[in-house]
């Protein structure tokens, strides 16, 4: 049975090389390869891509040395880059990095042949239409414009200079559009000086194989998606919030103090060691309203709002005209005991309320601040007292010398409070900031 198929295949060698021979034979008609458009137009943007990418980083560093060499030399490096880039690849490969990345290659008609290489006096041609003519082209568009060639006369000679710069620009735009819809339609001659050179881009390979990865389309479709995902995401957060439970989730985490140290390291806010007659609100808000344009400025308004925590505390009090540098203006009395203006207080009150937290955390004591109630001085019969509606009630009286002070405003430890009393018409002044008023004497 064997050799009856080996006798079969013998016999029939002879017309398998006569048909062989036909098939490679030049007058066989062969058909034409496969003619992909998009391959040609990426090769394009890659090469224009490469040399973007080459010349950047030396225009950056010219700006970085002289701003006005940069303007001067960019059309000359970007002229150096594509030379050098033509000479390695078209020249010595008859390829373009871009065109051998999408497998393609230049080639020339030939009579006996179909297709081969161009020539190097064909590729010097080449060369100088795509890469020296543009250059020279842009050089005298500049020139014109800068010597204002199309504001001159019109019997000027440079103002027919630049109408004729002006047509040739415009035919050559008209060209191009027809000889790229032409391209779209064949496939063939992508640019007017392949067309006018003959020379077009065919696969380099007869057996064309294209494989085209997704793998970036979809890492971007996936970032795309994450940036609009936090885009409308973002919005909905509230950053306090998140640190706030953030941070009683560890609290409730790490152990707690024992009293024992509770007492030896008592609680102190960021202002504690600023002056009682200062609100520390706005000492606050002054710190994050530092001018960073002016250094001496900055400086000046930063340092009044961080006392120095070894320093005594009369240090920073008053200002250079006896005044304090963050006046108290309509007291009011917060919860733990320390003294706001009433617009600070207010907003800051205001604003934990929206965070959706159970108190503002004072910035003297580091204790949570859930009310407060406005800081009263009174006058009657020659007695200053101090009141407010708080749940531990406190008075002072200095006419008499009769002091009586809630537990609760004793535990604060508020040093400089004393009040001293002494006009016929009941005006009161303190070490919470100077408040004149008036009483009747009895």
């Amino acid at each position: 049975m064997s050799s009856m198929w080996q006798q079969a295949w013998d016999a029939a060698q002879p017309r398998l090389q006569s048909i062989q021979d036909v098939l490679s034979s030049p007058a066989f008609p062969r058909p034409n390869p496969r003619i992909i458009r998009v391959g040609q137009l990426d090769a394009e943007l890659l090469d224009a891509e490469l040399v973007h990418i080459l010349t950047e980083p030396v225009l950056k560093a010219l700006g970085t040395v002289n701003a006005s060499m940069k303007a001067r030399f960019e059309p000359e490096l970007a002229l150096l880059v594509q030379l050098v880039l033509y000479r390695f690849s078209v020249w010595s490969s008859g390829a373009s990095y871009g065109a051998m990345l999408q497998g393609l290659r230049y080639s020339v008609p030939s009579p006996g042949l179909g297709s081969r290489p161009p020539r190097r006096r064909l590729l010097i041609i080449h060369g100088a239409l795509t890469i020296l003519v543009p250059y020279f082209r842009n050089r005298l568009h500049a020139f014109a414009l800068s010597h204002a060639w199309p504001d001159a006369p019109a019997s000027d000679t440079r103002r027919r200079a630049w109408a004729a710069l002006t047509s040739l620009e415009t035919a050559h735009g008209a060209f191009s559009l027809l000889n790229f819809v032409a391209f779209l339609w064949n496939g063939r001659y992508r640019t007017i000086v392949d067309r006018f050179l003959v020379m077009k881009l065919e696969p380099s390979q007869a057996l064309l194989k294209r494989d085209v990865s997704y793998e970036f389309m979809n890492r971007q479709m996936v970032w795309h998606a994450f940036t609009e995902f936090l885009l409308f995401l973002l919005p909905l957060i509230n950053p306090r919030s998140v640190a706030r439970r953030l941070t009683s989730t560890f609290a409730s985490i790490l152990p707690a103090p024992s009293p024992t140290q509770k007492i030896r390291a008592p609680k102190r806010g960021k202002y504690y060691s600023l002056s009682p007659d200062q609100c520390a609100i706005c000492a606050e808000n002054a710190s994050l309203n530092v001018n960073l344009g002016d250094a001496a400025g900055a400086l000046a308004s930063y340092t009044p709002a961080f006392p120095a925590l070894n320093s005594d505390v009369g240090d920073n009090d008053t200002e250079g005209d006896g005044e304090p540098p963050y006046p108290i203006t309509t007291p009011y009395l917060a919860s733990c005991g320390h003294i706001y203006c009433y617009a600070c207080l207010a907003e800051r009150m205001l604003r934990a309320a929206d965070d959706g937290s159970c108190g503002w955390t004072c910035l003297r004591c580091a204790e949570e601040v859930r009310s407060a109630d406005r800081y009263k001085l009174e006058s009657d019969s020659g007695n200053l007292q101090r009141s407010s509606t708080l749940g531990g009630t406190e008075q002072e009286s200095v006419g008499d010398g009769d002091r009586d002070r809630s537990d609760a405003e004793s535990s604060q430890g508020d040093e400089g409070s004393e009040f001293d009393f002494s006009s016929e018409f009941g005006s009161g002044t303190g070490s919470l900031g100077s408040y004149t008023f008036t009483g009747s004497e009895t």
